[in-house]
Formats: structure tokens, C-alpha cells, sequence
């Protein structure tokens, strides 16, 4: 490391160099881009909702041998074992719990009582009033130009709405760490600008030399503009961002009973590769189902997404997977370590910064 850092509430929050975040993406974020981020200044997550309890186990220490640096685990605060994988957590010393929903606030306690930072992912203003009275150490807000599960409001909008009803820029209540269209040194010091104490990237770490996607896929990314993602109901019922490929589009033009069977049939691939029951999967739906407003049918689909994101980030099967992608897809353009990116966002930032203070 040797660009100079910018020190905000949120480092000093979880101990990192950087105001630079890794999310935890599903099939992508394990124990090597994880460590390989934090090794460089950043706080790498990994992604334990398509892992097992024991596979989650094996992720954080062989993370642990990889880094002495902090790092986080991305948790389903929904799923039926939430708690064990706290528990899990809380036994090997990871630093950071961070939620793709909010967990239950007698969660967030026994969490911080340990030592744990809290850290939920949220979409709107109101959910972020809610988890900070809640307990939660500080929220991670995603524009709809996110890959993966995301919202119809622009970062631009979403970001300042955020900060605002958090007590207003300099002045929030917790940190709040900007995600959704970031992949440069600009993008950071905007999010700075509005107020935000980070950035938090995912398309941007996945296209590193250390992401463990297939060279092929990655290529595939490369290639693409900033129209070649779609926000799509189809995959599994909630509006999700991905890239248009042959088979997104066959979903988004085919009928609805037959994408609905095709998920029924990946969902019994991803019980039998994990080892859960239906029971188990049936738990997961409901506490889903009341976690949100969505109907059985979307219940069903969701349980579908591991195996479609499996197919094409792990096995580069592209024509049978889905591509989680968020819109910055288009402006990126080659693939740098993860120290390399974190060192070119943090000279590019300071050379802004700089720029700036001129025009003053």
C-alpha cells in the first residue's frame, strides 16, 4: 500500500485502510478475493448464502490463513440457521456481520456484544432509520445501477435521501457506505462529497485478476456496454440486474410456466448439491415469504437463482446460467489485482481532490 489513504468514520469503524468495500456476491466473493481485498487496504466479504454451515467454516479460516486483516461475512439474516452462522462468526473473530435484509434487533445485540460490526445492506431511507434504531454499526446503500438484487431508484437519489434522513451529510447517525455505479477514484470522492463514509463495489472486484470467475466469463463481461444489462423479474421474481445473454432473454420472452417449472427443477439441484430438505427449503420460503410480499410462485424462482448463478460464475456454462451484473459493467475494461484497483481508485481520488481545492 502506498497511496494515501482517506480516513472516514466507516474505517475507523471496521479497521480498514481504505473507504473501499468488496460485497459479497454469491459464487464470487470466497476466501481469495476476500483476503486478496483486505490484504489490500479494503474490507473484503464473503458471500455464505449459496455455502452450507460447514463450508462457510471452511471459507473463514482459510480466509484467516490468507489474511490478518479484517474481513466480513455476507449472512440471509432470513435464513432458517441466521443464528448459528452468528454464533459461527462470533467463535473465529470475523470483524464484520453484513446482511443482504435486516436481521432481528436481538440479533444485531448479541452480535455487537461480541465485538462484531453490523453492517446491513438497504434500499430506501425508512429501512435505514429502522436499522439504525435497531443497533446496526452502519448500512450499505445500493442504487439501482447495482448488480443483482436491486432497486428502480439512481445512487444519485437514493445516496442523499439516505444521508439526509440519517441526521444529514456530516452529522448521520452511523455510517453509510455508497453502492451502485462505482468503479473509479471520481466515484469515491462523489460519494464523499454526498456524504458517505465509502464506497462499496461488486462488478469491479468480480472483474480482478483475484476473482475466481472463469477467464471465459469474465471475457464475456469485458465485451459489454452500459445497455447490456436488464433488470429482470424473471430470474426469481424480484427485480434483479443481470446480463442480457441468450438465456435471460428466453426468459423474458417465455412464458411464465415454463420459467416456473425450469426453477422447481433447479431448486431440487441446489437441495441435493447442499444437502437441505425440503423442510428446510420450506422454512427458508416462508420466513422469505413473510420477510417480504412476494408470492409462492416468486418463493419457488428464488430458490432457482443459486443453481442459474452457479452455472454461468462457476462453471462458465453461460448459456444455461444468469450473469449478475450492475450497470458499471460498461466502463470497465480490463482486469487489475485487487491492489491494483484499490491503489488506482485512491490516487485518482486524491488527484481529484486536489483538482478541486484548485477551483476553490
Amino acid at each position: 500500500m502506498s497511496a494515501p489513504t482517506i480516513t472516514t468514520a466507516f474505517t475507523e469503524l471496521v479497521g480498514v485502510e481504505y473507504p473501499i468495500v468488496q460485497t459479497g456476491m454469491g459464487w464470487v466473493s470466497g476466501p481469495e478475493l476476500t483476503a486478496a481485498t483486505a490484504n489490500a487496504g479494503g474490507l473484503g466479504i464473503i458471500a455464505s448464502a449459496t455455502m452450507t454451515y460447514a463450508e462457510l467454516e471452511d471459507a473463514i479460516v482459510r480466509t484467516k490463513k490468507l489474511t490478518s486483516k479484517p474481513f466480513g461475512v455476507n449472512l440471509r439474516a432470513d435464513a432458517e440457521d441466521a443464528a448459528e452462522r452468528c454464533e459461527l462468526m462470533i467463535r473465529h473473530g470475523v470483524k464484520v456481520a453484513s446482511f443482504a435484509l435486516a436481521p432481528k434487533p436481538e440479533l444485531i445485540a448479541r452480535l455487537k456484544e461480541n465485538g462484531l460490526v453490523v453492517v446491513p445492506s438497504i434500499g430506501a431511507a425508512k429501512h435505514a432509520v429502522k436499522v439504525a434504531s435497531w443497533g446496526a454499526d452502519a448500512v450499505i446503500v445500493q442504487g439501482g445501477e447495482g448488480g443483482g438484487h436491486t432497486g428502480q431508484v439512481a445512487t444519485t437519489l437514493l445516496l442523499p435521501s439516505v444521508i439526509d434522513a440519517l441526521g444529514g451529510a456530516g452529522n448521520t447517525s452511523i455510517p453509510v457506505v455508497a453502492g451502485g455505479g462505482f468503479f473509479d477514484g471520481r466515484g469515491l470522492v462523489a460519494a464523499l462529497s454526498y456524504g458517505a463514509a465509502g464506497v462499496a463495489m461488486g462488478t469491479r472486484f468480480l472483474l480482478t485478476s483475484d476473482s475466481q470467475v472463469p477467464d471465459a466469463v469474465k471475457k464475456q463481461y469485458l465485451e459489454r456496454g452500459l445497455q447490456d444489462t436488464v433488470v429482470s423479474t424473471r430470474v426469481d421474481g424480484m427485480p434483479h440486474r443481470v446480463l442480457r445473454t441468450g438465456l435471460v432473454n428466453a426468459l423474458e420472452s417465455g412464458s411464465p410456466l415454463k420459467g416456473l417449472t425450469a426453477a422447481v427443477q433447479n431448486a431440487n439441484k441446489f437441495k441435493s448439491m447442499t444437502g437441505m430438505k425440503w423442510q428446510q427449503l420450506a422454512k427458508d420460503g416462508l420466513n422469505m415469504k413473510k420477510a417480504s410480499d412476494r408470492t409462492w410462485q416468486q418463493i419457488v424462482m428464488a430458490a432457482n437463482t443459486p443453481m442459474l448463478l452457479k452455472a454461468g460464475l462457476v462453471e462458465g456454462n453461460t448459456d444455461a446460467g444468469v450473469l449478475a451484473s450492475g450497470q458499471v459493467v460498461g466502463m470497465i475494461d480490463d482486469l487489475p489485482s485487487c491492489d491494483e484497483l484499490i491503489q488506482r481508485i485512491m490516487t485518482q481520488a486524491h488527484e481529484r481532490l486536489d483538482a478541486l481545492r484548485e477551483l476553490g
